[in-house]
């Protein structure tokens, strides 16, 4: 199973610790993190907690989240702005390409809680074509093997010949080519956390968002259909 504790991190210090009030990030009821199986879609979406204004309102916990406080605020600002297209508002995932592959840097917000934790995750070889370990360049374009900036909307789950596989739909114009670029959520030997002591870095995908294999029913668990994850560099 994947370990999924929330610890703090020393990135942390840079948001206040007082936390942030966040507004319009409400969505279904929480499932329990972690989990076999991919949750099924929700029935009925409860009311959630009003602020005076009759917006949903949520508080993080900021001590516990360490991604940088400008991409979680342009994170944030794109979950408003597609509030049209993404229903689940309660969890959402933001992926730190400023940092390299040897560090955990796809985060998981529960912002009905307040809890987070991070995972590993590749980026494309188009965005690496040295194999640095780093990230250099974002591509939307067909066969650049490179990976994608922007929000995604989780969709359907489905079995390629990456295994079990979660579909992604690109709500921006830098990545609004994902579903037919086949760019997705699936689990792969190189981005397993023993790559690290052995080669200092993950391996690289096409593009998609390649997690550990023993890693990918938590995140799919966490994520659901209907939620975003924001994909972008400090």
């Amino acid at each position: 199973m994947a370990d999924l504790t929330f610890r703090p991190d020393r990135r942390a210090m840079m948001i206040s610790s007082a936390g942030i009030a966040i507004a319009a990030l409400a969505g279904p009821a929480a499932k329990p993190l972690l989990e076999s199986s991919p949750p099924r879609r929700p029935t009925a979406i409860p009311a959630a907690p009003r602020s005076s204004s009759g917006m949903p309102q949520t508080t993080l916990d900021a001590a516990r989240f360490s991604v940088d406080p400008a991409l979680l605020r342009r994170a944030l600002s794109a979950l408003e702005q597609h509030s049209g297209s993404v229903k689940a508002r309660d969890r959402i995932a933001i992926v730190d390409f400023t940092a390299p592959s040897s560090d955990p840097r796809l985060h998981f917000l529960d912002v009905v809680s307040g809890k987070a934790s991070r995972l590993l995750v590749a980026h494309g070889s188009g965005s690496d074509p040295g194999h640095t370990g780093f990230l250099e360049r974002f591509s939307n374009a067909f066969g650049s093997n490179a990976s994608s900036e922007g929000a995604f909307l989780t969709a359907d789950y489905y079995t390629g010949k990456h295994g079990r596989s979660q579909r992604l739909v690109g709500l921006d114009p830098t990545n609004n080519n994902a579903l037919s670029r086949a760019i997705v959520i699936h689990s792969a030997w190189y981005a397993n956390d023993d790559m690290i002591p052995s080669h200092g870095k993950l391996g690289r995908s096409q593009g998609c968002f390649a997690v550990g294999e023993d890693k990918l029913s938590d995140v799919f668990s966490f994520l659901g259909e209907g939620r975003m994850v924001f994909a972008a560099r400090a």
